[in-house]
């Protein structure tokens, strides 16, 4: 009878055991392992619950070895020696300062740098105010901080013409042909068309040849040389163009200068670390009279010197600039669709 009872207690040991191995699950695949037998297994499967509700980590930390991707739009030609030299040196005041990393890019267009923030390929950019909010708006910006230039924080978009072509007031190009430069583009696109409309001259019905060159410098330069009557760009930009020996000097004048605009916002991907963004916010709102650098470092758009960053700009004069372009927007896909018409 005792033996009978210990065979009958190691029989439902052995049992339970069977049963429990068969119920639990399966070990999950480390990094060195590729599945073997697992059939249907991923990543997923095998992740800690804990894991499952933490963001994944940002791919660029501003290290050496994983530097911070900025973008900047293409405002002055999307060249080497043009956007790209203008901002070299604050971002190398802020490597000085914070022991930040940087990787400088130029955006083939506005809208591949909207596009590149928005998909989180891009840590840091360069907008206009336009397309900062178009990239606000699909959730790949965040405001970092403004240029502040002899103690305010703006800029002017204008409508230019050769000093020889009789032509001297904006009513004057009725009929004429105008280069703009990128249709997400502030002072060299939206400003001018609203400028227009406010003189009561419809772009689509009432001026001639549209010109769609891509970005401030070449809008100015089609107007120098001759293929268009007039053209659109911020002041700034006709400043640096004539400076770079592009424009002779005096070749263009102005007809029509804008309400003060936002100067252009430099953001950030709202997905950076939150201690990153505000090392960032610190680089830009000190680096002025950060010990080591020079005036010449703190420049801004256009290459100019600048007095310092605005890190605490407030986001409503944007939207300010936002409202009165409203009406530029609902005739936007017509103005591109005639230039391309061409």
């Amino acid at each position: 009878m005792k033996l009978l009872s210990r065979s009958l207690l190691l029989s439902l040991v052995v049992a339970a055991s069977v049963v429990a191995i068969g119920c639990s699950p399966p070990a999950p695949n480390t990094p060195d392992q590729k599945g073997g037998g697992g059939g249907d297994s991923t990543a997923k499967d095998s992740a800690k619950p804990d894991d499952k509700n933490k963001p994944a980590s940002w791919p660029r930390d501003g290290s050496k070895e994983k530097p911070l991707l900025v973008m900047l739009v293409p405002a002055d030609g999307g060249t080497e020696d043009g956007t790209k030299k203008d901002f070299v040196p604050i971002f190398n005041a802020i490597s000085k300062t914070k022991s930040l990393t940087f990787d400088i890019k130029v955006g083939q267009s506005y809208s591949a740098v909207i596009e590149a923030m928005a998909n989180g390929q891009v840590d840091i950019a360069f907008f206009g105010a336009v397309s900062y909010l178009q990239c606000k708006k699909k959730g790949g910006a965040e405001l970092l901080a403004v240029e502040v230039h002899k103690g305010s924080s703006i800029y002017y978009s204008g409508i230019f013409t050769r000093a020889d072509t009789g032509i001297e007031k904006i009513e004057d190009l009725k009929g004429k042909s105008v280069a703009f430069g990128d249709p997400s583009s502030t002072s060299s696109f939206n400003y001018p068309a609203a400028m227009l409309l406010d003189a009561k001259i419809d772009p689509v019905k009432d001026l001639g040849k549209i010109v769609m060159a891509g970005s401030h410098v070449n809008s100015l330069m089609a107007c120098a040389e001759g293929k268009v009557d007039a053209c659109c760009a911020s002041f700034d930009s006709l400043e640096k163009a004539v400076t770079d020996k592009k424009i002779e000097a005096g070749k263009l004048k102005a007809i029509k200068k804008s309400d003060p605009i936002p100067a252009p916002p430099i953001a950030m991907n709202p997905g950076l670390p939150a201690d990153l963004k505000q090392k960032l916010r610190d680089g830009f709102a000190t680096v002025h009279k950060a010990e080591g650098v020079t005036p010449d470092m703190v420049r801004g758009y256009g290459g100019k010197k600048v007095d310092r960053y605005d890190t605490e700009y407030k986001e409503s004069e944007f939207m300010k600039a936002a409202e009165k372009l409203e009406v530029v927007d609902k005739i936007k896909a017509d103005i591109l669709k005639k230039a391309g018409a061409q």
